[in-house]
């Protein structure tokens, strides 16, 4: 089965950001290992890198006109971080793999969909 994983920061610490700062080097490096040993995890397509909520455009049609505001869709909280793409036997083998990723435990959470068919 294919699922995608998104990756929701929620209050997690990024490396641009100032509370990555408070991280011990330690910990830091534990981060990007743990992110790193999903990134080589058998069936993970790891997702390109996205820039940051506040550098967003998001897009609505408006009685046939294209409006686009600066910014995120979502509050910067509820903003998807990042992704991966996965394939795994079932979707118990996709959680647990989605466990793993550091933002699950640092203030974030991980939303496992299965990628859908519809043609």
């Amino acid at each position: 089965m294919q699922f995608v994983l998104l990756i929701y920061q929620g209050t997690t610490p990024t490396p641009t950001g100032e509370a990555w700062a408070a991280y011990s080097d330690e910990e830091k490096k534990r981060i990007y290992l743990e992110y790193n040993e999903i990134n080589n995890s058998p069936g993970v397509t790891p997702g390109a890198p996205l820039g940051l909520p506040k550098d967003a455009t998001t897009v609505r049609v408006q009685d046939g006109k294209t409006l686009a505001t600066n910014g995120p869709f979502v509050d910067v909280r509820g903003c998807v971080g990042g992704y991966y793409a996965l394939e795994a036997e079932n979707l118990d083998a996709a959680v647990k793999l989605a466990s793993r990723i550091p933002a699950a435990r640092l203030g974030g959470a991980i939303e496992v969909r299965p990628v859908g068919k519809y043609w």
